[in-house]
């Protein structure tokens, strides 16, 4: 691996006016078929198999022309002060509102809150229902002017007026925050590396990736049905490890530059070395993002697959894009001090001459960084940094045992929002349960007297807890299916209307015994529901199978058993400590203010398990550039404790800042307008925080003091098959020396390399 990797990356550095034309064209590539793409469509939270699914498809079938799936909006109207929706004046507004609201397209239908019962108790606010023949994602633009128009209008006569529904739904608007992630980025690259060339080669091959990546995810949007946030995502992730792994790669190229290699030589070592860390780590989150097929949710599939995508495109830009650039640069990445040096051979003989430079060198030597004086203390005190690590980790996580999980709906928007007006408005007028109503589908084709079903059901429904109403039984014109709305007391993200559910589909099961008729609840609440239980119910099948797998990748990286376990189990402390987090946040309200978090609730249903696949695969990323260090020196001869030293001497301050970095970019995220994208970006950032600083940078390194030398313990037989993918680049100090060698004499690299090994 390593040699291989070697190779490309002089290949890289020799030919860069190729390889960099390469990128840059296919990112213009990318942006041409982004700016000729179709509007996407519409992306739902559908699950095969789930009974809110199966009542959708059955509406699909039963009432043609209904537009099931096509956009909805509710467009709310309150009464002034002391005044009546249902006073001669502020009825004809309504009336006059509705009339306008028919005019459209794409119109469907519109109700009339008089005739429909739209009008609150009180008489103080109603609603217009307004249905259309498209989803809200493909809805022309024209036609939410013409909704927005009509409402200015009954506000212009007086009334308050607002609209729900995802008849506005736009694309999520990050904010500037994001763009402030990217500069603290830059910000720590500069003070890491000291150099403003060496800092803007990361960010600039991360943001090509990233470029490429969202570009080709806005191409093919239309054709795989893929969202927005599936973008954001992309970017979120792509951004952070487009960052990171170029980070490394510079680092070392710097590391090798100090050692008096050649550029080209060096620029061919850093990818092999930093770069064969890069691929497993690469690797581990493909695996994590992929992984999340196995839920069986279309839209988590594709947003995991996307972001899959953009990190390989930033493991490929950063094992061949970064090299080129660096051709260009040469020795100019090096630090200010260093570089007044660059013309410096003639500076350097004289220096050497009267010892002023290896003077410097030996002092700099012997003084200890920041990570060697860590390491130190921590190989010193191993048992109180690990307890206090997991203690401290353990303290976290607490928050988490009280998890309630839903999927975010207007409630949870911006009280500067008209969706969340319109939702306050209704609760208001209508009571809690109203913005979350609940579609029973009786599918009686079966029965003997489908009449006598519909009344049973709608009679059974009554009786039970937490109902506020139930509408008379609608039939299609077959007489065989009809549908009855209920609305529940509870909003629809309480664990009191998720209970109400089960308990319509347990009445719905006794219905089916005696009668055979079907009766299935879905709408939006019902179908958030199952995506709920069908995200838990493969979170423990999916954490198998990504931990398992990338257990048995990190065992042929480490060639050790006890050192993947580690990992392993130190992942599961970081992401319970970050969800505890997330829950303390989100759903406690502790510091919800500075989050911008206007409305507590659940937690959105996909986290865990979105968390386990990313932070498994971010995590794997720091265990991999900082422990292959520390096994590079103990396979080098040194003692296991002080191979954690050189680990950390070497390698502390590089994934310090790749971690601040990606944090800063996670972070960037939470000024989000969308609930779901600001709830990933803190719970991203928390838990790189929780791996980087508490597990990998304390509990790593008091683990691996404590074991010694069984940390590196493998079976003879598994060493014997395990495959020896050498990314510590044993290779390069026999085959790239041989060839070197080998070029100066005039002889085989053959010869040579044969030489070295006996």
């Amino acid at each position: 691996m390593a040699t291989l990797l070697y190779r490309l990356g002089r290949f890289a550095f020799r030919r860069r006016h190729f390889v960099a034309l390469f990128w840059v064209a296919l990112l213009a590539l990318a942006g041409v078929g982004a700016a000729g793409a179709p509007v996407a469509g519409n992306t739902s939270f559908s699950i095969p198999g789930t009974e809110a699914q199966k009542a959708f498809d059955v509406l699909e079938e039963r009432f043609p022309g209904a537009s099931a799936d096509g956009a909805t909006a509710r467009v709310v109207f309150k009464a002034p002060a002391g005044e009546k929706m249902t006073d001669a004046g502020n009825k004809a507004i309504v009336q006059d509102t509705v009339g306008e609201l028919s005019d459209g397209s794409e119109v469907a239908r519109v109700t009339d809150p008089y005739k429909s019962g739209g009008v609150s108790e009180d008489g103080t606010v109603a609603y217009a229902s307004v249905s259309y023949q498209v989803s809200g994602m493909e809805l022309e633009d024209s036609s939410r002017d013409s909704l927005e128009a009509a409402a200015d209008g009954a506000r212009d006569a007086g009334l308050t007026v607002e609209i729900g529904g995802d008849a506005l739904q736009a694309v999520p608007a990050t904010g500037a925050t994001e763009i402030i992630g990217i500069g603290v980025a830059a910000v720590v690259l500069v003070i890491t590396f000291g150099s403003l060339v060496a800092a803007g080669l990361p960010l600039l091959t991360a943001l090509i990736g990233v470029g490429i990546g969202v570009a080709s995810i806005t191409a093919l949007a239309s054709t795989l049905e893929l969202g927005s946030t599936t973008s954001i995502l992309a970017t979120m992730i792509g951004l952070a490890v487009g960052i990171d792994y170029a980070l490394f790669i510079v680092s070392r190229y710097r590391a090798e530059l100090a050692e008096g290699r050649e550029c080209e030589d060096a620029a061919g070592r850093a990818v092999g070395t930093a770069g064969s860390a890069v691929v497993f780590a690469g690797l581990t989150v493909v695996i994590a993002l992929v992984g999340l097929s196995v839920v069986n949710i279309p839209m988590l599939t594709k947003m995991g697959i996307a972001a899959a995508g953009t990190v390989a495109i930033a493991v490929l830009i950063a094992l061949t894009m970064i090299p080129a650039l660096l051709g260009y640069a040469g020795r100019r990445v090096r630090a200010t001090g260093e570089k007044g040096k660059r013309h410096g051979r003639e500076d350097e003989e004289k220096e050497k001459e009267n010892g002023t430079a290896q003077q410097k060198a030996q002092e700099k030597a012997q003084r200890p960084n920041m990570g060697t004086r860590w390491a130190r203390f921590v190989v010193r005190r191993p048992v109180a940094v690990l307890l206090l690590g997991v203690v401290g980790l353990g303290a976290a996580a607490i928050p988490a045992s009280s998890l309630e999980l839903g999927l975010p709906d207007d409630g949870s928007q911006s009280t500067s929002t008209t969706q969340r007006r319109a939702y306050d408005l209704l609760s208001e007028g209508f009571g809690p349960g109203f913005n979350g109503p609940l579609v029973v589908v009786v599918d009686a084709k079966n029965s003997d007297d489908p009449d006598a079903v519909f009344q049973q059901t709608g009679d059974d429904i009554k009786a039970l807890d937490d109902v506020v109403s139930v509408s008379p039984a609608a039939p299609n014109k077959a007489g065989d299916t009809a549908t009855i709305t209920v609305v529940p007391d509870s909003k629809p993200s309480s664990v009191a209307t998720e209970d109400l559910v089960h308990d319509i589909r347990d009445a719905g099961a006794d219905i089916k015994d005696d009668t055979g008729a079907d009766v299935l609840v879905t709408g939006a609440t019902a179908m958030n529901i199952d995506v709920s239980q069908k995200l838990n119910d493969a979170l423990v099948p999916y954490l198998i199978l990504v931990v398992g797998l990338a257990f048995l990748l990190l065992i042929v990286v480490f060639r050790s058993i006890l050192v993947p376990l580690k990992a392993a189990l130190g992942f599961l402390l970081s992401v319970m400590a970050a969800l505890g987090a997330v829950v303390a946040v989100f759903q406690w309200g502790w510091l919800s203010g500075l989050m911008g978090v206007e409305e507590t609730g659940p937690v959105m249903s996909m986290m865990p398990i979105f968390m386990v696949g990313v932070v498994f695969g971010l995590a794997m990323d720091y265990e991999v550039f900082l422990v292959t260090r520390m096994r590079e020196a103990y396979v080098h001869g040194e003692k296991p404790g002080q191979a954690v030293v050189t680990g950390f001497r070497h390698g502390a301050r590089v994934v310090s800042a790749a971690a601040v970095i990606m944090m800063a970019v996670f972070a960037g995220f939470i000024g989000s307008s969308e609930s779901m994208v600001k709830m990933i970006g803190f719970g991203l950032a928390i838990a790189v925080f929780f791996d980087a600083f508490v597990v990998r940078m304390a509990i790593v390194p008091a683990v691996l003091a404590l074991l010694g030398k069984k940390a590196w313990w493998l079976p003879k037989w598994l060493d014997r098959v395990l495959p020896n993918v050498d990314v510590e680049g044993e290779g390069l100090r026999t085959d790239a020396d041989a060839d070197a060698d080998a070029g100066k004499r005039g002889g085989s690299p053959d010869d040579d390399r044969d030489l070295v090994r006996a």
